[in-house]
């Protein structure tokens, strides 16, 4: 038997144990490595000066306050000439489809549900915003009686052509499961997915919104699950939809689960609010610290 080892096997396997410490420590340090996502708020665009300071990244508007509010276009003119002069990012918005016009039952009005669909991304896109959250409740809730499978499917259809505007846009829509005290349809990451699936098409998206899963009790191993299909989130506390810090929830395990799937979009504050100024002036600190801790 040879026992002989040359300098050229040496150095082969040297390099070899180097190799692999320098790919261990690489990964260890990736693990390490501090989770963190841009925060934004749900909110009027004039709270946009204290939110900068506060260290905030965006505001998240509403469809129906900002880019098509209820005073018609003048108001969007001036609502438009104050994110020109102010300039802080609006991300995303939420209030998409009002209850009056329904994506789903007996009466369905997908022509006015396209046509605002439409001026909101129009609008959407000047102000710079990739995102428009389709949560829309009331206009999606199935009338009782009405069959689920043609609801369903209603859905899926109107949602093709609006994927198909949102791509004419360069807006994403991010689907909104919502929690069963606020609708009776898509109501968890699951069933978000299989309408986004149905839809196939990438300018059709998953919101995963912390609050809704945790009053559906739906845990941390959905979001794992489901990953690869969410670009944006939305957070508040579980019992009163209160501001992180006020009744104190711990949300690192969902955090944990967007930290192992990379999660690379945004997270908004949609809570409801007692003292503005200074729950979200906690909030921030709060979930700041509950990132570092994962």
């Amino acid at each position: 038997m040879n026992h002989s080892f040359s300098r050229r096997d040496f150095l082969k396997t040297t390099g070899s144990v180097l190799a692999s410490l320098s790919l261990g420590q690489t990964a260890f340090a990736e693990s390490r490595k501090a989770f963190s996502l841009p925060l934004g708020v749900c909110t009027s665009y004039d709270k946009a000066a204290l939110l900068q300071n506060l260290g905030y990244a965006f505001v998240e508007e509403g469809v129906g306050r900002f880019l098509i509010p209820d005073a018609g276009d003048e108001q969007y003119k001036k609502n438009f000439e104050t994110f020109q002069n102010v300039k802080f990012p609006l991300r995303s918005y939420v209030s998409f489809i009002p209850g009056s016009i329904k994506s789903v039952g007996p009466t369905p009005n997908h022509e006015a549900l396209l046509a605002r669909a439409d001026l909101a991304f129009q609008r959407a896109k000047a102000c710079g915003s990739p995102f428009v959250v389709f949560g829309s409740s009331a206009s999606r809730t199935i009338p009782e009686g009405f069959d689920r499978e043609t609801a369903k499917q209603q859905h899926i259809e109107v949602s093709k052509k609006m994927a198909l505007l949102a791509e004419k846009h360069g807006i994403t829509v991010a689907l909104e499961p919502l929690n069963r005290g606020e609708t009776n349809f898509i109501n968890s990451l699951a069933e978000g997915v299989e309408i986004i699936e149905a839809v196939n098409h990438p300018k059709f998206r998953l919101l995963c919104d912390i609050y809704h899963m945790s009053r559906e009790n739906e845990g941390p191993d959905q979001i794992i699950k489901y990953g690869k299909h969410i670009v944006h989130t939305h957070i508040a506390e579980k019992q009163n939809r209160t501001a992180p810090g006020v009744a104190g929830d711990d949300f690192t395990g969902y955090f944990k689960a967007l930290k192992k799937i990379k999660f690379k979009g945004a997270m908004s504050l949609e809570c409801r609010w007692k003292d503005f100024d200074n729950e979200v002036k906690v909030a921030i600190g709060v979930l700041q610290k509950q990132f570092s801790a994962v």
